[in-house]
Parts: structure tokens; C-alpha cells; sequence
């Protein structure tokens, strides 16, 4: 059974973590939504201050809106890579990965989103360019370190196909996460994020059931940039062979519609334009 989610970011004061995190609940449930993914940031109801209290105080919201928490993701890692050259921004890093399974755990989401390293920053030209090999060595030292955590907490570490250019072809992204041998360690699969290089029914028989968590988004290729984002529907995304390989591999779970950037005019509408495409894309 598909669970239809959607995250935070999507919601007007989502990204800059104002928008108080019942508000979402609610409106997400409004608008036809099971489920919400929610997002540790520097401002908002969801910090790396956060006291377990607090994590039960906002799951109980949820459970009052009759919202599931599907997953908790995190921006942070762009300015504090786990790959960083510095060591002291790496250390910062790891305890960001730490807090983040943490408040996952308490919320009883299941799964975290983590960029595991970055060879650079696509939207940042000033950030500093890593060797491949040496992310691939510290991203592997990093989730080996937080697999313990993880496990503990029963949470899974879902890695993100994101543009890193690292992990960009599914045969890597495979290789990468099959190395820790352990449920707990799988996919957090981008629909929209692949089709930069590639097609996302590819990545997902071929990840098949490392597949934790899956974000929606759709994207123009022949924009190229991230421009190219656009509403689920509008863009070149083959929607039917990405259910039908989702199927068939046996995914059964959340789907999280990842609307970034809001609409410049009533953004709010954009929640209810997502909920609609994706009642289309499942059959509902």
C-alpha cells in the first residue's frame, strides 16, 4: 500500500522552518495527505535543541490531525558536509547525523533522509570541490559510525540521490549501500533528482528493495538546471512505469511529494494542486 505524503518544505514557511509544524499537520490533512515528512533545520519547532519531550509533544499533534510522520530530512548537511575537508565541520556533521536519527526515533518516523558527502555544492560555487574517492571513503566511515544509532533507534538511514555528484548512477548508489549488509541502511529514493542522468524506473529495479523512502518530484530535462523542477505532471517523468516498477519491486510505503519552489502567488495552493496529481499518478 502507497502512503501519500508530502514535506514540509512544501508548505509556505517550510524552508525557513517558521511554520509551525501542527499547522502543516493539519493543512496536509486538509488537503488529502496521510502523511508529512518533517525537517530538523536552525529555526522552527524542529532544531538539533530538540528534548525528546518536545519530539512527543509535536507527535501527538500529528497523531491528533490524523497524520503519520513519514520521515525527517535536513538541509544542514549542505553547509556541513560529512565529506567537508575540515575535519571540525565533519565532527559538526556527525552530530547533526546523530540528532537527526534521534528525533526520528522519537517521532517514530522509521527513516531519516542523509546526504552522505558532496564532490561539491551545485548552488553554492564557492564551496569547496572534495575528490570523489575521499567522499566515498569518509561518507562510508560516517554511516558505518551512525549504523549502531540507527539500529537502536529503528531507524533506517535512507541515502538521497541528490546533485553531489556522488552516488549519481543506481549501479553506485547500489554498491554503496550494500557494503554495510544491514537493513537498516537503504535508499531514499528522488524521482525527480535521477532524471538529470537518467530514469527513475531504472533506479528503482535496480535498488529494488533497499528502497526505504521516495520523494515526488518531477522535472524538465531539457532545462537542465534546477529550473527544471516543476509540478508532478508537468514535467517528462513516465509517472506509469514508475508505479508499475515501484510494484513490482515490492515498495510498499510512503510516497513524499518534495514541492520545491513554491509558487511566487498563493503558495498554499500548491498543496492542493500535489495532493490532486498524485491521487492521478496512483489511480486514487
Amino acid at each position: 500500500m502507497f502512503i501519500k505524503s508530502i514535506s514540509y518544505w512544501s508548505f509556505p514557511g517550510g524552508l525557513e522552518g517558521t511554520r509551525p509544524v501542527a499547522e502543516v499537520f493539519d493543512l496536509a490533512k486538509r488537503a488529502g495527505f496521510e502523511a508529512v515528512e518533517v525537517a530538523l533545520g536552525d529555526a522552527g519547532d524542529i532544531t538539533p535543541a530538540m528534548t525528546e519531550r518536545q519530539a512527543k509533544d509535536i507527535l501527538r499533534s500529528a497523531a491528533e490531525a490524523g497524520i503519520r510522520i513519514s520521515s525527517v530530512a535536513t538541509g544542514l548537511f549542505w553547509g556541513k558536509p560529512l565529506s567537508s575537508d575540515d575535519p571540525k565541520v565533519r565532527a559538526e556533521a556527525m552530530d547533526i547525523a546523530s540528532k537527526l536519527i534521534d528525533i526520528a526515533g522519537w517521532l517514530e518516523a522509521g527513516a531519516v533522509l542523509l546526504i552522505p558527502g558532496a564532490v561539491d555544492v551545485f548552488f553554492d560555487p564557492s564551496s569547496a570541490v572534495v575528490d570523489y574517492d575521499t567522499v566515498h571513503k569518509r561518507a562510508s566511515e560516517a554511516v558505518a559510525k551512525l549504523l549502531p544509532r540507527a539500529q537502536a533507534a529503528r531507524v533506517a538511514i535512507g541515502i538521497e540521490n541528490v546533485w553531489n555528484k556522488f552516488l549519481a548512477d543506481p549501479l553506485a548508489m547500489k554498491t554503496f549501500i550494500d557494503q554495510f549488509n544491514s537493513e537498516w541502511v537503504g535508499s531514499y529514493f528522488d524521482v525527480g533528482n535521477s532524471m538529470l542522468t537518467g530514469y527513475p524506473e531504472h533506479w528503482i529495479r535496480l535498488l529494488g528493495r533497499r528502497i526505504k523512502r521516495v520523494h515526488f518530484k518531477d522535472f524538465r530535462r531539457n532545462v537542465g538546471t534546477a529550473d527544471g523542477f516543476v509540478d508532478l505532471l508537468a514535467g517528462d517523468v513516465n509517472w506509469p512505469e514508475v508505479v508499475k516498477a515501484l510494484t513490482e519491486v515490492g515498495y510498499r510505503g510512503f510516497l513524499t511529494a518534495e514541492m520545491i519552489p513554491l509558487y511566487k502567488h498563493s503558495p498554499e495552493v500548491l498543496v492542493e494542486n500535489t495532493s490532486r496529481a498524485m491521487d492521478a499518478i496512483l489511480g486514487r
